[in-house]
């Protein structure tokens, strides 16, 4: 019986600490802030972005390539360290050798270009939509009496001179 209330006492005890650290709260006080929302929405605008980005490079811009390319999939273009020639990238993997999968580090690349270009026209295209702001131009402020003071005593031992 003692095992059984051991996990449960210090479970008890590290919660009992974290409230009394200020821990809860400080995280409540993180969670209520906008940055985490903004920060999710971002995450998860990406995520189906990139999805969108993925079937652009898939099934539009990579069967362009292949027309110019002869037919060529970069994902199956690797070579073997092990000197050996095998017939697909599938069979190389079978038998175990090492591997280097240059196709698949294109492909990479391709879709940064591709990921990189769209991004760059979407936030050309906001800021062609957003209000440009109004400069307001800041006047020197007004002397206060202590300084318009000192100016009339200096101007006048100018004169003096």
């Amino acid at each position: 019986m003692k095992t059984i209330y051991l996990p449960v006492l210090l479970l008890a005890s590290t919660v009992n600490l974290l409230t009394t650290m200020g821990f809860v709260s400080e995280f409540k006080e993180f969670i209520s802030k906008g940055n985490v929302l903004d920060l999710a929405i971002g995450v998860i605008i990406g995520s189906a972005f990139g999805k969108i980005v993925t079937s652009l490079t898939d099934d539009i811009i990579m069967p362009i390539l292949s027309v110019f390319t002869q037919g060529i999939d970069f994902k199956e273009k690797f070579f073997a360290l092990n000197g050996q020639q095998y017939k697909d990238l599938k069979a190389a993997q079978d038998a175990k050798a090492a591997i280097v999968s240059y196709g698949n580090f294109l492909n990479a690349v391709i879709y940064f270009l591709i990921i990189a270009f769209v991004i760059f026209w979407v936030v050309k295209l906001a800021n062609r939509f957003k209000r440009p702001q109004e400069v307001i131009a800041v006047a020197d402020p007004l002397p206060t009496k202590d300084q318009a003071l000192l100016m009339e005593i200096r101007d006048a031992l100018r004169t003096r001179v």
